[in-house]
């Protein structure tokens, strides 16, 4: 018996004993390719020399200074590297140990802005229908992850969602990208003058949608036309990258695509590639200075933020990114995973949208292509998926729900940026493999013949 108490207990699970380079290798011997990164987490691959050895200097230097005593170096300069590559106006960083912990504190730090700067009536956060933020309380009450959300209804503040930005099933027939952008726009607009102009707090999204729809990028403009009606109403705009930032999308950033600066952005998984826990809120500097200029500090805290071995770890992460030019990397090797894709799944009738930025690409499945009508959630095809590519050797990130929490089956591909031509290959050609089988074991085809 296991004294884990795992996340699914009655789920038997391999043991991972050891990682080279894009694979996981279990107690067995057997090699894993492990093309969703665990969740968009591993973006250097396992074992990766330069960063095992500076988690080694830092732990024999100093492992742990709490931060209400001490900063550290490698804090500072992690800060500064993070700060110089952000978009303009960012100007500090809050560092957490995970996205959720960045999440809640983005939150808090919204709230205390309006409350330093003599609006404390704006209380209210808007965020978008099948989106997620977070486990933890605050965050998982801003998402609009239904299911996760639905046995907690009780214990989460009031949130208020509009609709995502999802061009594959809501942009209109005939409706261009700045008509459906516009849409979006003024139903935002919409949603803050029914709350109350002078009382929302702030706006919440991920640039790049992820685990809950699967890739889902926006449009061209719509973050710049969001962007406006925020600043109409002195609402922030707080962009969630946790998972698609930190050059999982090609860009070190996600919303240097989209041309705009966020008041706060939160960051993890990329940042430390794995081998610490470590996240970030970034903050606008007129945030920083209200609360430097206010009260004197933020009422907020955890005692592993800052942590000196954590940020050794993402110091050296975001050194390796930069200097192996793994950005380049991750914007070909994506679009040879994309086109890859099609080519193999393209005429697939079950396969509705192949989409994505850099090596975060999403692949949806539907019951019929014409009609988009997704397959019966009981069927349970995308933890068959899983299965089967396990199966193959294979790690991908499956997940039902995709449309509105229940209907919907997809699968997220998030890579580690070392990829190369021929491991994009194994990648198509097991998941392939594995959604082919994953068809027929759950008689999915069967019942769409019918």
């Amino acid at each position: 018996m296991s004294y884990v108490f795992h996340r699914m207990p009655k789920k038997s699970l391999p043991a991972a004993v050891a990682g080279d380079g894009i694979e996981i290798i279990d107690s067995t011997g057997k090699r894993y390719i492990d093309a969703s990164g665990g969740a968009a987490v591993s973006c250097l691959g396992h074992s990766h020399r330069r960063v095992v050895e500076a988690i080694e200097r830092q732990a024999r230097q100093l492992a742990y200074a709490h931060t209400s005593f001490f900063t550290t170096q490698v804090a500072e300069a992690l800060a500064e590297q993070l700060v110089s590559t952000a978009p303009s106006g960012i100007g500090h960083a809050y560092f957490v140990s995970g996205g959720s912990e960045a999440m809640e504190a983005a939150l808090k730090l919204a709230r205390q802005y309006f409350v330093e700067i003599g609006q404390p009536q704006r209380k209210h956060f808007i965020a978008r229908r099948q989106s997620y933020h977070g486990n933890t309380l605050g965050a998982l009450a801003i998402g609009g992850n239904a299911w996760r959300r639905e046995p907690f209804l009780p214990l989460l503040i009031d949130a208020h969602h509009v609709s995502p930005c999802y061009v594959y099933r809501d942009r209109l027939a005939g409706e261009s990208d700045e008509a459906y952008a516009q849409r979006l726009a003024d139903e935002l607009e919409s949603k803050i003058l029914e709350l109350g102009g002078d009382t929302v707090a702030a706006f919440v999204a991920e640039t790049v949608v992820g685990a809950t729809m699967g890739a889902v990028p926006p449009v061209a403009g719509y973050f710049r036309k969001i962007r406006a009606v925020c600043d109409k109403y002195g609402v922030l705009l707080i962009l969630d990258e946790v998972m698609c930032g930190m050059g999982r999308t090609g860009r070190l950033y996600a919303c240097e695509e989209e041309g705009v600066t966020p008041d706060l952005l939160t960051i993890a998984k990329g940042l430390g590639a794995g081998y610490q826990p470590i996240g970030a809120t970034l903050a606008s500097d007129r945030i920083y200075d209200a609360i430097v200029d206010g009260s004197g500090f933020f009422q907020h805290g955890h005692t592993y933020m800052g942590h000196a071995t954590a940020c050794a770890a993402a110091l050296e992460v975001q050194r390796v990114i930069d200097e192996d030019n793994l950005l380049a990397n991750v914007q070909a090797r994506g679009e040879q995973l994309r086109a890859a894709l099609r080519a193999r799944l393209g005429d697939d009738a079950h396969i509705g949208d192949i989409r994505g930025r850099g090596l975060f690409v999403g692949v949806e499945l539907v019951r019929d292509r014409t009609s988009k009508a997704p397959f019966e959630p009981q069927r349970k095809l995308n933890a068959a998926i899983k299965q089967e590519a396990m199966t193959r050797g294979l790690m991908v990130y499956p997940m039902g729900g995709t449309i509105d929490g229940k209907l919907g089956d997809h699968v997220l591909l998030a890579p580690p940026f070392i990829c190369t031509p021929s491991d994009i290959e194994r990648i198509v050609e097991r998941l392939g493999d594995a959604i082919d089988a994953a068809l027929v074991s759950t008689g999915a085809l069967a019942a769409s013949a019918s």
